[in-house]
């Protein structure tokens, strides 16, 4: 029998002790400021997951330069000492209710939904995207034709990552993740037909995780041995739930073995169900794939907001630690109402996007 005291045991990732192994997923909010600063809404929001017993809180992917990196119209950014200043009150008040909190690191690539700052988007190749905007974060129609990245606009992107992941850092964020999943810029330079490089960073898979390794080991320098740094990795994207890496367990080895080496505290694997098999060839998932070749610590995320599946997950080694988006949703108390025994509540979308509401979150 599964025993589900194990989710309430502590654990590490890196140099940050959690006070037990379930955490809230990164998901995209929209509501900051126009100029991208923290809000008071923002502050109560990640605070009650805090008092709710969640021990891990990701926040929403925040953009990291003055240039391509915004997804979406205020979102929140970590580009300027204004901006660092609202997120430390927002850090403190985390802290204060007794949670750890990492900021995840995002640029947006081909994605772009809205950015303030300047026109038009860059991706590893000029590669039309799939699919259509996301309307309930205020996007219409296709993506716009992203232009291929130049080696300097790639060293821009490097240091935004960097310089980013130093200000969290000195507004005392326990770590950072970086946003390397779900088809945004570092996932497209992942991604077979995306990306058509013909230079360092395309062709094969060891070229086209090669961004990310390099991102990973620049952000770690910038901030010491002592300062937690994972990554999130997917294969399904925002604009194309059902891709599936093509050389199935092949890739998953070359691409958790490069992550494993370069220097992360961790890897945090997302699937639409993260027990599920990842490929048609073993009974893996993707999770236990990057326990198995990353050799770091694994947080496992997707339809885990049964108790047992989350976990059976950390039972059999495959994580250990889950993340929570849709149940921690519906359940911002989700840990103490487990620890208790309590009833949990169902998610319904349409409370979430319902019309005109002034906040919009969906996990992605």
């Amino acid at each position: 029998m599964t025993n589900i005291k194990k989710l309430f045991e502590g654990v590490t990732l890196g140099n940050t002790l959690l006070d037990n192994r379930v955490g809230v997923a990164p998901m995209t909010r929209t509501s900051a400021t126009a100029k991208g600063l923290v809000t008071d809404k923002m502050i109560s929001y990640y605070t009650s997951f805090a008092k709710g017993g969640f021990g891990l809180i990701i926040t929403e992917g925040t953009y990291t330069d003055h240039q391509y990196s915004q997804c979406y119209f205020h979102q929140p950014g970590m580009i300027d000492e204004e901006q660092a200043k609202t997120w430390k009150q927002l850090v403190d008040s985390v802290h204060e209710a007794g949670a750890k909190i990492f900021m995840q690191l995002e640029h947006t690539g081909p994605l772009s939904q809205g950015n303030r700052f300047i026109e038009g988007t860059i991706a590893p190749s000029a590669v039309q995207p799939k699919g259509e905007q996301l309307e309930f974060y205020g996007g219409k129609g296709p993506f716009p034709l992203p232009k291929e990245a130049t080696k300097e606009e790639l060293k821009e992107v490097i240091n935004g990552f960097v310089h980013s992941a130093k200000r969290a850092q000195s507004v005392g964020f326990d770590g950072v993740e970086i946003h390397g999943a779900n088809g945004y810029l570092l996932d497209a330079f992942l991604t077979d037909y995306t990306n058509h490089r013909k230079d360092e960073y395309g062709g094969s898979t060891e070229n086209r995780v090669r961004l990310l390794v390099e991102i990973a080991k620049a952000v770690r320098e910038e901030v010491g041995p002592n300062f937690t740094v994972g990554i999130r990795i997917s294969q399904s994207k925002v604009n194309d739930y059902k891709h599936k890496w093509a050389g199935k367990e092949k890739d998953a080895k070359i691409i958790f073995e490069q992550l494993g080496k370069s220097g992360l505290d961790y890897i945090h694997v997302t699937e639409h169900h993260a027990q599920q098999p990842a490929f048609d060839t073993s009974g893996l998932s993707l999770a236990a794939l990057a326990k198995k070749y990353g050799g770091i610590p694994v947080i496992a995320n997707g339809h885990l907001e049964d108790p047992l599946a989350a976990s059976e997950m950390v039972e059999r080694g495959e994580a250990d630690v889950i993340t929570l988006g849709k149940g921690a949703l519906a359940n911002h108390d989700w840990v103490q109402k487990v620890r208790n025994g309590e009833q949990l509540r169902e998610f319904y979308q349409e409370e979430i996007l319902r019309p005109n509401a002034k906040i919009k979150e969906f996990e992605v």
